[in-house]
């Protein structure tokens, strides 16, 4: 069946946390499920061709992938993603997807089968989260769920 990723944006840590417990859409945050796009090597290698800085160090920023859910869980965690993939997110509408990718596209993560259509699709739509994220009265960061 594979993992279901939802991301999401919230305005803190708290507040992600609480929906992450209650339910997103019970929340009231703006959500984008997706299946099979993980959000530790798939999205961070995208983050590192949006923002051209070497996948080695987006993996070193303080929100990259921090889990804020209990380890102990074992079906679903709630993590971090960074203010620097939002702003990149942002910074490449519109129409700034396609070179990454087709780039991405070919990453080994992806197992040589998706289609660079697919993911510009899906890029588009992050952005529009990040965007409406950014824009917000009070600027919400994004998270993402993982659900086996």
């Amino acid at each position: 069946m594979g993992n279901l990723y939802d991301y999401f944006s919230a305005p803190d840590d708290p507040a992600a946390l609480a929906a992450f417990g209650r339910g997103i859409e019970e929340a009231g945050l703006p959500l984008l499920p997706v299946k099979g796009i993980d959000p530790y090597v798939q999205l961070g290698q995208a983050e590192s061709m949006l923002t051209g800085t070497p996948y080695d160090d987006v993996t070193s920023l303080p929100r990259f992938n921090r889990l804020l859910s209990s380890p102990d869980d074992d079906s679903r965690w709630l993590v971090t993603l960074t203010d620097e993939l939002r702003d990149a997110l942002v910074a490449a509408i519109p129409g700034g997807f396609a070179k990454v990718a087709e780039t991405w596209s070919r990453i080994e993560e992806f197992g040589g089968d998706c289609p660079p259509g697919e993911l510009v699709g899906f890029l588009a739509r992050l952005a529009d989260l990040a965007e409406e994220a950014r824009t917000r009265p009070e600027p919400h960061r994004l998270y993402c769920l993982m659900s086996l």
